[in-house]
C-alpha cells in the first residue's frame, strides 16, 4: 500500500476539505460545546452574579420597608434578621468574586434556610399579608436561575409549607388572610412553573448560541488555513510564472544575439579559411590558425547559450545523469565567479541510465551548482558525486546527485525557509533557485531534493530520483564526455 492510499485510510472516517486540511465533524465539536455549557459548577458560577445582585436588591428593598414605613413593633427583629441575610449575601458575594458557589454541596439546605428565613421575616411583619412573602417568589426565581428544575420544584414545596405553616400560626383572624394564603399559594405554584419554563428556554438558547460560536470559529479558522493553503499555491505559481519569464525573455535576448553575432562571425570564419588556403607563409598561416579557432569557440560558446536558453522539453526521455552534470557544468563555466574554483566530478561507474526530462534536470543541476560557486570563496572547492542507492524495503531503486561545497554555510534559522519562494540570503539574489529547483524535482523529475547539512565549513545537498529504466535504456539519446568511477577536476 503507498503512502497515499494510508493517508486516505486513516482519514477516511473525517470529511475532507478542499484545500486538504481535516474538519471535525460538527456533532463531535456540538457535544464537546454543549457538555462545556452545561457543567454543573461552570453553570452555576455564571448565574452567581445574576443571582447575587437579586439577593441584594431584595435586601435593599426590605431595609427600606422596615425603617421607612411607621410600625409600632418588630423593628428590631426585622433588622437584626435583615442583617442576618446581608451577611450571607456577603459571603455569597465574595464566593461569587473568587468563581466558587457557596454550600454547592447542600443546596437543598439553602432552600431551607431560605424557607425558614422568609417565614420569620413575615411572621415578625403582617403574618401572611406581609410584603416579605414576595421574597418567596424572589427565591425561587434564584433557584431556578443556579440550579435544576428537580430543586427548583422541591424549593417551591419548602416555601410552601413554610408559608402554610406561617398561615396556622398567625391564626387568621380575618377572611381576607385566607384567601391571601391560598392566592399566594396559587401565584407561587405558577411563578415556580414560570420560572422553569423561562430559564429552560434561556439554557436551551444559550447552549444553541455556544454550539453556533463553536462552529462558526470552526469555519472562521478553516478559512483562515483555506486562505493560507491557497495563498501559498499561489505565490508558487507566481514564481514559477516569474522564473519562466525570465528564462523566455533571456532565451530570446540570446537568440538575438546568436543571430546577430553569428552571421558576422560565419563571413569572418569564411574569410580567414580562404586567406589560409590561399597564404604560403607558415607564419601567417600559424596565425591565421590561432584566429579560425578563437571564432571558433566563440561559435561554441553561443551554440551553448542558445540551447540552454531554448523553450525545454517537457518530455520524457532516456537521460544519461553524467551527461546532464557536464551540461550544467559547461553553461556555469561562464559564470562570473566560476574563476579559481576547483570543481570536482566523482561519477558511479554503475550508473544506469533513467527515464526522465533532460532539460529541467540540467537546469536543477545548474541552479544548485551556481548557488555553490556563489558561497564559495576563490580557492575554495565543489564536489558533485553520483552513486546508485539500491532497491530496500521500504523504498524502491534511485539515483543520488550530491552536491557539496566549501562555502559559508547555511544559518539554522534560514534553512527551514530557503525552499520557500522569494527567500534569499543573497544581495543579488531573487530567492526562485532553490524554489525553482524542488518544484522541478517534484514534480518534473518524480524525485525530492533536500538539505543533508549546512555548518560554516561547508553546505551539501542530495537530489534524488527515482532509477526507472526501460529496454532502450543502453542506447544514449543524449551525448556527453563522462569518465566514470574517476574523479574530474575542472580548474
Amino acid at each position: 500500500m503507498s503512502s497515499n492510499e494510508v493517508d486516505r485510510t486513516s482519514r477516511k472516517s473525517y470529511p475532507d476539505t478542499p484545500s486538504g486540511v481535516i474538519r471535525l465533524p460538527a456533532n463531535f465539536k456540538a457535544a464537546k460545546a454543549a457538555a462545556r455549557y452545561f457543567d454543573p459548577t461552570s453553570r452555576e458560577a455564571q448565574a452567581e452574579s445574576i443571582t447575587v445582585r437579586i439577593r441584594w436588591f431584595g435586601l435593599g428593598v426590605g431595609c427600606l420597608y422596615v425603617n421607612l414605613v411607621q410600625r409600632e413593633t418588630g423593628r428590631p427583629e426585622l433588622n437584626g434578621m435583615l442583617i442576618l441575610g446581608a451577611v450571607y449575601a456577603l459571603l455569597d458575594t465574595f464566593a461569587s468574586w473568587k468563581g466558587r458557589v457557596l454550600l454547592s454541596e447542600y443546596r437543598i439546605g439553602i432552600s431551607v434556610m431560605e424557607a425558614l428565613f422568609i417565614g420569620l421575616l413575615c411572621n415578625f411583619d403582617h403574618g401572611v399579608s406581609s410584603p416579605f412573602r414576595f421574597y418567596y417568589f424572589l427565591s425561587l426565581l434564584v433557584c431556578a436561575i443556579r440550579h435544576t428544575p428537580r430543586l427548583t420544584f422541591a424549593t417551591f414545596g419548602l416555601h410552601s409549607i413554610s408559608y402554610i405553616v406561617l398561615g396556622l400560626y398567625a391564626a387568621p383572624h380575618q377572611e381576607s388572610d385566607i384567601v391571601t394564603v391560598i392566592l399566594t399559594l396559587v401565584f407561587l405554584g405558577w411563578a415556580a412553573w414560570a420560572f422553569i419554563a423561562l430559564t429552560g428556554l434561556l439554557r436551551s438558547a444559550g447552549q444553541k448560541l455556544v454550539i453556533l460560536n463553536e462552529e462558526l470559529q470552526s469555519n472562521q479558522q478553516l478559512l483562515e488555513r483555506r486562505i493560507a493553503v491557497r495563498t501559498k499555491e499561489l505565490q508558487e505559481s507566481q514564481a514559477m510564472l516569474v522564473q519562466q519569464e525570465k528564462q523566455a525573455a533571456f532565451g530570446l535576448l540570446a537568440a538575438g544575439i546568436a543571430h546577430e553575432v553569428g552571421n558576422p562571425l560565419a563571413s569572418i570564419s569564411s574569410i580567414i579559411q580562404m586567406l589560409n588556403r590561399k597564404n604560403t607563409d607558415e607564419h601567417v598561416k600559424e596565425r591565421l590558425d590561432l584566429v579560425d579557432g578563437q571564432l571558433t569557440r566563440i561559435q561554441r560558446t553561443l551554440r551553448e547559450l542558445t540551447g540552454f536558453s531554448r523553450p525545454t522539453n517537457q518530455q520524457q526521455s532516456t537521460v544519461d545523469v553524467h551527461a546532464a552534470i557536464n551540461d550544467a557544468l559547461n553553461i556555469a563555466k561562464y559564470y562570473k565567479r566560476w574563476k579559481g574554483k576547483t570543481i570536482i566530478s566523482t561519477f558511479a561507474s554503475d550508473m544506469p541510465h533513467i527515464r526522465t526530462v533532460y532539460d529541467q534536470l540540467v537546469q536543477v543541476m545548474l541552479n544548485l551548482i551556481l548557488n555553490a560557486l556563489d558561497a564559495t570563496n576563490e580557492g575554495a572547492a565543489m564536489e558533485i558525486i553520483t552513486k546508485y542507492i539500491p532497491e530496500s524495503a521500504a523504498t524502491p531503486a534511485r539515483i543520488g546527485i550530491t552536491v557539496r561545497d566549501e562555502g559559508h554555510g547555511i544559518s539554522n534559522e534560514t534553512q527551514e525557509q530557503i525552499f520557500q519562494p522569494y527567500y534569499t540570503t543573497k544581495d543579488h539574489g531573487t530567492g526562485l533557485g532553490l524554489f525553482v529547483c524542488r518544484q522541478l524535482t517534484r514534480h518534473a523529475l518524480g524525485g525530492e531534493i533536500s538539505l543533508v547539512k549546512s555548518t560554516s565549513q561547508g553546505t551539501e545537498f542530495l537530489v534524488t530520483l527515482p532509477a526507472m529504466t526501460d529496454a532502450s535504456s543502453e542506447d544514449r539519446s543524449h551525448s556527453a564526455i563522462v569518465h566514470s568511477s574517476e574523479s574530474i577536476v575542472h580548474g
